[in-house]
């Protein structure tokens, strides 16, 4: 995001406080404040590096893998790796 001439910040209160997650801002503007690096189709956050391109992670499950959980960055931000019995 930075190098695309965008910033990264949480959103400010009126006294400059920071409130809520991390954005992705433009560099000069409190627009887009996504909380997101990728998104589909927003024009005004593309310019500064976010992007639709997916990150994709591949791992062999295990023979002792419980359960499989696919998800969004959104959910991740609420999970730990914890082992559930």
């Amino acid at each position: 995001m930075i190098r695309s001439g965008g910033r990264i910040d949480s959103f400010r209160d009126s006294v400059g406080n920071a409130v809520g997650p991390l954005r992705v801002w433009l560099k000069n503007e409190d627009v887009p404040g996504l909380a997101m690096t990728r998104a589909f189709g927003d024009d005004v956050a593309s310019r500064v590096g976010v992007t639709c391109e997916p990150e994709i992670l591949e791992l062999d499950l295990e023979k002792d893998d419980k359960f499989l959980v696919l998800a969004s960055d959104g959910v991740w931000e609420f999970l730990d790796n914890i082992d559930i019995a």
